[in-house]
């Protein structure tokens, strides 16, 4: 792992006498990074629907959801001790828990970890035991594969440290069939190649936060162009790996034509982020954002597709 040179966390923020109750608990939900759960979830009760192909137990969503809020909150706080010494010297980052000092680091680490083994045993009591398994390896990939070992020594960090994210699908799946199909692999391959495009825009416009800790983002390793013309390969991949639901039989018209709206709206954005590029736009008029909330819209879309199809053949 990388050395970086920083102020010890928690020198921003508080004394243990100066930690008011509320505050602290505040501190250890955004230890869970609630946003990013919410499109984790997105990716996972749309995929219970197609496998249910209706409605499915809602006892089983909820505790579902709640097994992987448990599941991924528990890996985003053991990254946030991990990452503590550089998150106190990125803009981004420097307003969390353990930079603040809200929450100090040994608290951080034996919250991820209760969370972990709460999560696992949560999964396997209630839902079954191949979702608990996901579920941990989801944990362990993103601690230890991604945060540990790939974060700090390569541009393709986010490349396969995405995987992580692309279990939700796999777990939802599971939940309800206690297996894993195809239609569950080519929505994790979805997830899987919409990812890089997804964050490399984000990482194009914070990409001087990363340089300066040492972080060796795809876009701090590399000039626009090159970032840009990767994403319009990924994305290219990911929009025809959509399209292979239908034909084998797991969607059909609705879902289609909600895939190749969407999907044609993200090419659309991703070549045009490419032309600024090679044009050597820089700045605000790059406008990389647009593709990176865009992304978001899409794979929002197209998993609700997933979910409604089923009501529609």
């Amino acid at each position: 792992m990388t050395a970086v040179e920083s102020r010890p966390a928690g020198v921003l923020g508080t004394s243990p006498g100066h930690r008011p109750f509320g505050a602290r608990v505040m501190a250890f939900v955004a230890l869970t990074k609630p946003r990013i759960i919410e499109l984790l979830l997105i990716t996972t009760v749309p995929v219970m629907f197609l496998a249910e192909q209706g409605v499915p137990s809602l006892w089983l969503v909820l505790v579902t959801c709640f097994g992987g809020y448990l599941s991924a909150g528990g890996a985003n706080a053991l990254n946030m001790y991990i990452d503590r010494d550089i998150d106190a010297l990125m803009d981004r980052t420097a307003q969390r828990p353990l930079v603040t000092g809200m929450v100090s680091p040994r608290e951080c680490l034996v919250f991820g970890i209760t969370l972990g083994v709460v999560s696992t045993l949560f999964f396997g009591l209630l839902v079954n035991w191949l979702s608990a398994a996901l579920s941990l390896g989801a944990l362990l990939f993103y601690v230890v594969v991604y945060t540990m070992l790939l974060k700090r020594r390569t541009a393709q960090n986010i490349v396969w440290g995405g995987i992580a994210g692309c279990m939700p699908v796999l777990i939802g799946w599971s939940s309800v069939k206690n297996e894993v199909s195809w239609a569950a692999v080519i929505l994790f391959l979805v997830i899987f190649f919409w990812t890089p495009p997804h964050y490399w825009p984000l990482s194009m416009k914070v990409k001087d936060d990363y340089a300066r800790v040492g972080v060796p983002m795809l876009p701090v390793v590399a000039g626009n162009r090159t970032v840009a013309r990767q994403i319009v390969v990924y994305s290219w991949v990911m929009v025809a790996v959509s399209l292979l639901l239908t034909p084998l039989g797991y969607t059909g018209w609705f879902y289609t034509t909600v895939a190749l709206v969407s999907g044609g709206w993200w090419l659309w954005e991703a070549h045009a982020l490419n032309a600024r590029a090679k044009s050597g736009v820089t700045g605000a008029k790059l406008k990389e954002m647009r593709l990176f909330h865009w992304s978001i819209t899409y794979v929002s879309l197209l998993f609700v597709a997933v979910a409604v199809d089923p009501f529609l053949r």
